[in-house]
């Protein structure tokens, strides 16, 4: 199981991070109750750190999210280019394999973006069993996924740019 005291993610004093981003939330309106406390966590740390611009994007569904990404950036001026994307959402299973099929759909495309496209494209895309399980995980004993996202986003636009050195 994932749990947050293994991972470094949190440190943030490192340097890395580029404070002048603009990061786009794609986020669902299913189970909008999580959501929306992702997207509170998310837009809270990238605001704490100092991020110049976030846009959000609200959604039908997960599976959704990644032709909006994709669209998204393929619209956008090339001056106004996000340095990252975070996808938001929250699926919850139910009695039918419906939940599998959201699950591998919204996994595939995000995956796919992060290969195609020139920037990161954050996972923030609770899967879950229970609700109460997706509570855990929006600042329970699971940290807040919100955050993470955010923090991860910030480190791999830095990392991202690293590269564009060398």
């Amino acid at each position: 199981m994932a749990d947050i005291t293994n991972s470094n993610l949190h440190n943030i004093d490192t340097g890395i991070l580029k404070k002048d981003a603009c990061v786009v939330l794609v986020k669902t309106e299913w189970n909008a109750a999580i959501t929306d406390q992702l997207e509170r966590g998310c837009v809270a740390k990238l605001e704490e750190i100092g991020v110049r611009k976030t846009i959000i994007v609200t959604v039908p569904g997960a599976v959704e999210i990644p032709f909006t990404i994709r669209h998204f950036w393929e619209q956008s001026a090339k001056k106004d280019k996000p340095d990252a994307f975070i996808a938001l959402g929250c699926v919850i299973k139910g009695d039918t394999p419906h939940f599998e099929y959201v699950c591998q759909s919204v996994t595939e495309g995000i995956g796919r973006l992060n290969l195609l496209l020139p920037v990161p494209v954050i996972f923030g895309v609770l899967t879950v069993n229970t609700e109460e399980q997706a509570i855990e995980r929006i600042g329970g004993k699971h940290g807040h996924k919100g955050e993470e996202a955010a923090i991860t986003a910030l480190k791999m636009i830095t990392l991202a740019k690293n590269f564009k050195k060398h």
